[in-house]
């Protein structure tokens, strides 16, 4: 058994509920602790002028944070009864604290965003940001995910600055004995001679993998398209999309991000995102 944990940022909404029912399963099938985090944060310009009045607003979030919490570890002992499960109360920035609580876990799971709308503000705001800063692999639950495909798609940019997320959709494909398929996708219209090389390329870095996880079906695919629509339209029936990213520097490769932020606000399934750096 892993001590890592697998960390579940809620918010008190069904979809954060739904994350953490992900959460608790994904902790079984790795026999890892479950640690549940949640924020209380006065609003933006919302501080009352008296100081009672202040204290009452923090004790109400507060109080509305503590009660998620246990809504969640309930949620995630039916979910999986033999299950470690531990709480944590945050404060802070709602996005900075969740990223934050994700340092040393196995991966950091969160809902695409909250019940309301200011809530679908907060959570989707605090889903984007971790996906792109957090040092560990983040998944995005989304709500429309539905059902068992058998199938983990993982989106390959470079070949070359791939491994962590690659290990992490072996991995997660040998954990739920489901098929593998690694996809390349490019604008360009047409066939060249390029795809062929990215095509034999694709396959080659697949054999050693292949070699490492023996008992998973993997295979590689070419596609013509953007690849945030590829990869979207992939997640229809896929289990989970893998999608790899550079660390902390979210800035640093503003097309791999905005490939990333495209998938994860249409995505049919849950979204991973892995940082290479870890690699």
């Amino acid at each position: 058994m892993t001590t890592k944990p697998i960390v579940a940022g809620i918010d008190g909404s069904a979809e954060a509920l739904r994350a953490v029912e992900w959460a608790a399963r994904e902790a079984a099938l790795r026999g890892a602790p479950l640690r549940i985090v949640s924020v209380a944060e006065m609003l933006p310009r919302m501080t009352p002028r008296q100081a009672t009045d202040i204290e009452t607003v923090a004790t109400h979030l507060s109080e509305e944070r503590d009660q998620a919490l246990a809504a969640a570890a309930s949620t995630a002992a039916a979910t999986a009864p033999d299950l470690l499960i531990a709480t944590d109360p945050l404060d802070g920035p709602p996005a900075q604290a969740v990223t934050g609580s994700g340092s040393g876990a196995l991966m950091l799971v969160v809902g695409s965003k909250g019940s309301s709308a200011f809530a679908a503000m907060i959570l989707g705001s605090v889903s984007r940001y971790a996906a792109v800063h957090a040092s560990c692999p983040v998944v995005v639950v989304r709500e429309q995910a539905t059902g068992t495909h058998r199938l983990v798609a993982v989106g390959i940019r470079n070949p070359e600055d791939c491994g962590a997320a690659l290990a992490f959709a072996f991995e997660e494909a040998q954990l739920r004995k489901a098929a593998l398929l690694a996809v390349h996708a490019e604008q360009s219209p047409g066939w060249h001679a390029a795809d062929e090389q990215a095509a034999g390329g694709l396959d080659d870095l697949l054999d050693d993998w292949r070699g490492r996880y023996p008992d998973v079906d993997a295979s590689g695919d070419v596609v013509h398209g953007h690849p945030g629509r590829v990869l979207t339209d992939l997640s229809a029936r896929a289990d989970l999309v893998v999608l790899g990213r550079h660390g902390t520097s979210g800035g640093r490769a503003p097309g791999p991000a905005r490939v990333i932020h495209a998938v994860l606000g249409h995505a049919h399934s849950p979204v991973v995102t892995v940082p290479q750096d870890n690699a």
